[in-house]
């Protein structure tokens, strides 16, 4: 699957990063619908029970991906951001730490989770989520991205689980 509509933002969040913009995408209805049609298609009908969705366009597609499939939705968020006892996972990105969060009790146990975001770079924030929601309870079913980095290596570091992505650069 091509995806258009995608704007590269040299230097951001800091200087050496190009940072691969998808709200031009998440904007054009039409194309946004070819991309939660794909995911959804990728993983058929009744695949998973709940979509977690990581902070912050991973929440976009999550949820599309969730309304689509009658599934639930799972904001995996930024440390701080939770309201109630949540677990927590910090991790290394190209430019630097951060930490993510889910809720303890976000999971019943054994739900089938698809995890989403939207790229995929070094896998750092990939990884911590994975761990999270096993962490939780979930059973991790898959992960996917709308735009894989290849040259980053993200897939390398989050084997062997299996990564689905729409594009890969």
């Amino acid at each position: 699957m091509v995806l258009g509509g995608t704007v590269d933002v040299p230097d951001f969040p800091k200087p050496g990063i190009v940072f691969k913009d998808l709200m031009p995408l998440f904007a054009d209805g039409a194309a946004f619908r070819r991309v939660v049609d794909g995911i959804v298609e990728h993983y058929g009908p009744g695949g998973f029970d709940v979509v977690a969705g990581v902070e912050a366009r991973g929440f976009v597609v999550a949820a599309a991906v969730a309304y689509a499939t009658g599934a639930g939705v799972v904001p995996v968020r930024k440390a701080g951001k939770l309201p109630r006892k949540a677990l927590a996972a910090t991790y290394e990105l190209e430019y630097g730490e951060a930490t993510l969060e889910v809720h303890e009790d976000a999971f019943i146990a054994g739900q089938r989770v698809l995890v989403v975001d939207d790229v995929l770079a070094t896998g750092g924030t990939a990884g911590a989520a994975l761990d999270l929601v096993e962490r939780a309870g979930g059973t991790v079913i898959g992960f996917t991205v709308l735009m894989e980095l290849g040259f980053l290596k993200g897939r390398e570091r989050l084997s062997p689980r299996t990564v689905h992505a729409l594009l890969t650069v």
